[in-house]
């Protein structure tokens, strides 16, 4: 993506950095560095040790941790190609950890980007440096752009997606983008050769029309899944084999309203691109596949992260399910989310303004939501200790970021204070997640039937507390269609419901439930 940051070179280390916390946060907050003008975060956990942390930032900072997150150290990183930008940092079942990032030969100034090639990096541990070991994706005069990696914890194979330009940034017809896929069976010695996968292109502007945001993920029998965005939605594409062979042609997961760039105020450049995972743990959930991203399908003052999750690797799809639990109106974005693979869970991680007096307002706050069910519900919750105030004039990255392990999760994000960018991460107290007071309500259930419906579909809502209730039915995109209750006071206990079907037309849609501070999310099959 483009890059609006002065280079600087040289090397520097700063160890030890004082974690900056308040008394009352159940997550601590840890000041990563401040050095070298950091912006777009990536990290990974050693899941060997999940004490050993490995991050990276823009253009070329690299971070390294040795107890599990409570201290860094920073060095720039260097390789014979240069090192210029978009870092993605992952780790392998043997604890090696690799830095993928973009090369741009030659350069002295980042006004003319040619990111030629994509190139990686390769550390034994987390207590030792990076080393060059190899590139991939040189295919001049084309620029490549925007790689996102994973790893098969079976075999440790690496797969790259990316996006290839034949023009950077060019308005001309006869320049397009498309999405291409390597994979390296060797700790990243060798590659195979690029091939495509993306059957419909994109513009090369780097905007709407333009195909971006592959990210890979692995299923428990080395299945490659991919999604990305582009002028057909969020599509996405699979292979059975390793890699070896494709679907013949993406499929549209769902639309995206608006597009994947969006209007933030405060934001230099706000984009919704989608994030993928796959469930491998040993859990109920081995086998779901996630896709993560942030529209503005209920206004352009209103931009909110969302979830679809597919339990037949990729075949369909759910509805889409509203991760924050915000009232309307006020922007969350720059999601990333993460599978702790152990446990199944959940992770996702947003820049947050629910707490803003208006959507106008730019005060930013750093959000994450848990769900322990498959993607079903979400359990949000603040991370950042203090609001911050960005400044749209200087560029602040296009992500953030997530690792977990056996409960063990550390984000990553960028902050900015007086137009200064530092890099944050959070120690999150998990075991306080499940407390009372955390969890909002627990016992809280909803069980619908008889789904699918022909004329009635009734409500069983088990409340552990009185609360209030609102309950609504929406279209598979979101759009409001019946209100079953309104802000209605209920009692502890149960209460049945209903709900008339007749007259809808027959296939999915999406009941919504705000009890109390919980959201929940039940898809509904209307048939005839």
């Amino acid at each position: 993506m483009r890059k609006l940051l002065p280079f600087t070179s040289g090397v520097a280390l700063l160890i030890g950095l004082p974690v900056a916390l308040r008394a009352q946060s159940p997550h601590p907050n840890v000041l990563v560095s401040t050095q070298n003008t950091p912006s777009e975060t990536a990290i990974a956990i050693n899941p060997k040790n999940p004490q050993q942390l490995i991050a990276g930032a823009n253009l070329n900072n690299q971070y390294s941790s040795l107890d599990g997150g409570q201290t860094w150290t920073w060095r720039t990183l260097t390789s014979p190609y240069s090192v210029w930008g978009d870092p993605v940092v992952v780790a392998d079942t043997t604890g090696a950890f690799y830095y993928f990032h973009l090369s741009n030969p030659g350069a002295t100034t980042i006004a003319f980007p040619f990111i030629d090639r994509l190139v990686v990096q390769r550390a034994a541990s987390a207590a030792t440096p990076f080393n060059y070991r190899s590139f991939f994706a040189y295919n001049p005069p084309k620029q490549q752009d925007k790689e996102w990696v994973a790893v098969d914890r079976r075999t440790n194979a690496l797969y790259v997606t990316w996006t290839e330009f034949d023009t950077y940034g060019s308005l001309g017809s006869q320049d397009s983008s498309r999405i291409l896929f390597s994979r390296s069976t060797d700790q990243a010695q060798t590659w195979s050769t690029p091939r495509r996968i993306s059957f419909y292109g994109g513009d090369a502007v780097d905007e709407d029309a333009t195909v971006e945001g592959a990210v890979p993920a692995v299923g428990p029998n080395g299945e490659v899944y991919v999604a990305w965005a582009g002028p057909r939605g969020i599509v996405f594409n699979r292979s059975l084999d390793g890699g070896q062979t494709w679907l013949p042609r993406e499929r549209t997961i769902v639309n995206q309203p608006g597009g994947w760039e969006q209007a933030v105020p405060g934001i230099y450049r706000a984009n919704g691109l989608p994030v993928t995972v796959c469930d491998v743990s040993p859990g109920p959930t081995r086998g779901n596949l996630y896709v993560n991203w942030t529209d503005q399908r209920n206004g352009p003052t209103d931009t909110d992260v969302w979830l679809a999750r597919s339990a037949d690797g990729g075949q369909t799809w759910s509805a889409p399910i509203r991760v924050n639990n915000d009232p309307p109106g006020r922007h969350q974005f720059f999601t990333w989310m993460t599978v702790d693979q152990v446990t199944g869970h959940l992770w996702c991680v947003f820049y947050d303004r629910r707490n803003n007096s208006s959507a106008l307002d730019t005060r930013t706050e750093v959000f994450a939501a848990r769900s322990t069910d498959g993607g079903q519900t979400f359990q949000n919750f603040r991370l950042s200790q203090s609001p911050f105030t960005p400044d749209e004039t200087i560029f602040f990255g296009d992500y953030t970021n997530i690792t977990a392990h056996n409960n063990v999760v550390r984000p990553v994000w960028t902050r900015m204070d007086n137009r200064q960018t530092s890099v944050w991460t959070a120690l999150i107290n998990v075991p306080v997640l499940a407390t009372p007071s955390a969890a909002g309500l627990p016992g809280l259930s909803l069980h619908t039937y008889p789904n699918p419906a022909r004329h009635t579909l009734n409500l069983a809502l088990q409340v552990p507390l009185a609360t209030t209730a609102t309950i609504k039915l929406l279209t598979p995109d979101g759009r409001h269609l019946r209100t079953v209750v309104e802000n209605e006071p209920v009692t502890a206990g149960q209460r049945q419901l209903s709900l008339p079907v007749q007259d809808l037309p027959p296939g999915a849609y999406l009941l919504e439930a705000q009890i109390g501070s919980q959201r929940l999310h039940r898809k509904v099959i209307v048939v005839r």
